[in-house]
Formats: C-alpha cells, sequence, structure tokens
C-alpha cells in the first residue's frame, strides 16, 4: 500500500494538546504519510511547540518534509480548511483538529477499506468522544452511537443524502471523515465567508454525486473541553456559533428545499434568538423545555410538513421526509 495520504493538522491555541496530537500522527502504524501542520494565527506558543517537536530527530526519520503553514493574522476555520486542502499533495486527506488524536491503526485501517472499495470517495468512521483527557475513566460515547443510519445505508444515493442533509446536519462524526483530494475539488471547497466548514463539505460531495460511506472502526479520539470553539463541555441548548449560521442558510439551504421547509427553518431562527440570552441558553429543565415549546408546539410549519408528509402521496414520496 503506497498511496500518500496527507495528514493535514488545524491548530489554533492548540498548546496544551497539539504534541499529544503529533505524537498520535507519529505513531501511526502507516508509513506513507505526509504531515502538513497549518496554525491560524494562535495567541499562544502552538507554533513554538509545533517546530520544537518538529526538528526532532526521530520525527525527521518519519516524515521527511514537513510542511507548516502560518498566517500573520487569524482567518477562521473554512479558511484554515482550505489552506490544508491545497498544502495537500497525497491521494487521501486525513484532517485532524490541534486537540484530537488518531487512533494507531485510523490510516490503515482506511486505505485498506477504500482500496477494497474502489468506489468509495468519502468515508466515515466511529469516534471515540471523550471529556478533556483521553483516559478512559473520561470516556463519553461512541459518535455515531450504533449503524447503520438512515442517511448512510447501501441502498441510499448521494442526491438522497444530499436531501436529508438539506433539512438538519445528520452527521455528527465528521472528525472521522477520510477524503479524496480529487473529490473534495471536483465538488468545490467551502466558502470561506460562510460558518461551517464541515457543513458546506458534505453538501457539496453529495450534491456533486459523492456518497457519503461508513465503515465499523474506531478510528479518531475527540475530545470535548472548554477552550475549544465549537466543543464546549458547558451545556447549552444552542451551542453558541448557532447564531454564526444563518448566512449558511440563506445561500446553501433555502434556496434547495420546499417553501414550507424554509418557513420552518426560518421560524425556529427567529423563536431561538431567546436564547441569546446567556442565562436562558444555559441547559436546565426549564430552557429545555421553552426551547421545545418555542420550536416545536409553536412552529406551524411542523405540522404543515407532517400532513403533507402523512397524507398526500406524492409529497410522501419526497426524500425531504424520509424517515
Amino acid at each position: 500500500m503506497s498511496i500518500l495520504v496527507s495528514v493535514p493538522v488545524l491548530t489554533y491555541n492548540a498548546a496544551e494538546f497539539v504534541e499529544e496530537t503529533l505524537e498520535s500522527i507519529y505513531n501511526q502504524t502507516y508509513q506513507n504519510i505526509q504531515l502538513i501542520i497549518s496554525d491560524d494565527c494562535s495567541k499562544d506558543n502552538t507554533v513554538e511547540i509545533i517546530e520544537k517537536w518538529c526538528v526532532q530527530e526521530r520525527v525527521k526519520d518519519r516524515f521527511g518534509a514537513i510542511k507548516i503553514v502560518t498566517v500573520p493574522k487569524n482567518t477562521g476555520i473554512p479558511a484554515n480548511y482550505n489552506r490544508c486542502v491545497n498544502a495537500s499533495d497525497g491521494e487521501w486527506i486525513k484532517m485532524i483538529s490541534g486537540d484530537d488524536a488518531l487512533l494507531p491503526n485510523c490510516i490503515l485501517d482506511n486505505v485498506k477499506h477504500v482500496l477494497e472499495n474502489p468506489s468509495i470517495k468519502v468515508l466515515y468512521s466511529y469516534l471515540k468522544i471523550y471529556r478533556n483527557t483521553f483516559e478512559e475513566s473520561n470516556f463519553i460515547r461512541l459518535s455515531p452511537a450504533s449503524f447503520p443510519s438512515h442517511i448512510i445505508t447501501p441502498q441510499i444515493t448521494a442526491l438522497e443524502q444530499y436531501q436529508l442533509l438539506l433539512v438538519s446536519d445528520r452527521i455528527q462524526f465528521t472528525p472521522s471523515m477520510f477524503l479524496n483530494k480529487e473529490a473534495i475539488l471536483n465538488a468545490g471547497l467551502p466558502k470561506e465567508s460562510l460558518f461551517s466548514e464541515d457543513f458546506q463539505t458534505k453538501l457539496n460531495l453529495t450534491k456533486a454525486g459523492f456518497k457519503l460511506h461508513f465503515f465499523e472502526k474506531e478510528t479518531v479520539l475527540y475530545r470535548q473541553h472548554e477552550m475549544a470553539t465549537n466543543n464546549m463541555i458547558q451545556d447549552y441548548v444552542l451551542k453558541p456559533h448557532y447564531f454564526k449560521t444563518e448566512d449558511f442558510r440563506k445561500e446553501y439551504i433555502y434556496p434547495n428545499v420546499p417553501r414550507d421547509v424554509k418557513r420552518w427553518h426560518q421560524f425556529n431562527w427567529i423563536a431561538n434568538q431567546i436564547f441569546r440570552v446567556e442565562r436562558l441558553n444555559r441547559k436546565t429543565k426549564f430552557s429545555s423545555f421553552l426551547h421545545y415549546l418555542l420550536t416545536s408546539v409553536l412552529n406551524p410549519f411542523k405540522y404543515i410538513i407532517y400532513f403533507k408528509a402523512t397524507f398526500l402521496s406524492k409529497y410522501k414520496e419526497n426524500i425531504f421526509y424520509k424517515k
């Protein structure tokens, strides 16, 4: 297996964790790896730690030339993601955040699977989610909790996956993605002005006809901690980054869904503005009930969609409402 796999590490203020991430790549059982590290103008000493780690002789012997990409100002995750793709020379790309880690056989297992299934260009697997550190006492759960799910099965098509994703992002195990570089370039890189490079990538790929696949291996260790920009331990009704997503929906979702689904989204967006108040956004019995009341019970478009899907046969066949 001589396929070159690029492993880009996306970092921002990851000083506490990045060396553990890098060691997990060093310890991969698969050998033909290109290591790339792209830092989005960290304010801490992340880059210093990276540079010190990379000059070790054992590291040089393992990887040869390592690409370290830095920028003079913070540009956001989508721009950092795109820099990583463009810097990758490998046929396949395994992205990893600078606070997560790869299990030792991650690359080997992924490469074996795509070689055995050459039609696959996008592959997911299990995440092991931990709180703060990767000690088994801090293990929370696997993601996904079970497989198969209705969005990744042998029978479903890429178009059907795209249509389901337009309703909601049903894939919460994106950090496990193993991606063919040619596929992502053909589908189009995420727009750097919009939030959520993950969701954009999934929509771009499936719209372009690249089906999302899954194989039942644990490959990535995913860390929940207070310092993460989009992965905070604090329980919220809505993660704070939700309030940055409306421009994304205006461009990607609203033009491509039926009018009542668009109105359902818009009603929830307006109702959810109350949770900008931090005290209300803390997850309590009251705040959870309030969210359910506003976005489920009181959303009239939910009932319109349910009625059409239940009683109108033509509408029922629409993949947007496939269960």
